[in-house]
């Protein structure tokens, strides 16, 4: 498995977006920093991500995140490649019995495929939008985490990297 934090807000991803010729779309623009922080792991030979969307980055969180994890795949011994941020290697990390955490190589995020879920959710989910709440962001990001969950076979395409095939 692979996983990584994604910090999403209030703060306008703009995208560019199609318009008849002559006419100039307008999209609106706000910076309001408030921000949720989505957790997943994918496991990319499934085709199956577990994800939480916590209000912080921070061991505690991971912590509850590890959690899940464990009892989302109770029926497997779990190698989860992180990145180095602190809360991954924090003294008070709790790891279950049914995961084991490598390290990928530092300053290295396209090695992720876990970005690419970040990719989608604000290409698709999230672009040229202004939200009135940070609870409106999260439902917006609920939805596309709901929709990757569902289609195993394209959470495959976008996270399948050759080197981390270790199956046969």
């Amino acid at each position: 498995m692979t996983q990584d934090e994604g910090r999403f807000g209030r703060i306008s991803d703009l995208r560019t977006c199609w318009a008849p010729k002559g006419i100039r779309p307008k999209i609106p623009k706000q910076i309001v920093r408030t921000f949720v922080y989505v957790y997943a792991a994918v496991c990319m030979a499934l085709g199956k991500m577990t994800s939480l969307i916590l209000p912080y980055a921070n061991t505690e969180m991971m912590n509850l995140f590890l959690e899940e994890v464990s009892k989302d795949f109770k029926d497997y011994f779990v190698i989860m490649l992180v990145d180095g941020a602190g809360w991954h290697r924090s003294g008070g990390l709790k790891i279950p019995e049914n995961i084991r955490l490598i390290y990928q190589p530092s300053h290295s995020p396209e090695l992720n495929p876990v970005e690419h879920v970040w990719e989608e959710l604000r290409e698709k989910h999230l672009p040229n939008k202004v939200f009135r709440s940070l609870d409106a962001v999260e439902r917006a990001l609920c939805d596309g985490l709901c929709k990757l969950h569902d289609n195993p076979e394209k959470l495959r395409s976008m996270t399948n990297f050759e080197y981390l095939n270790v199956l046969s």
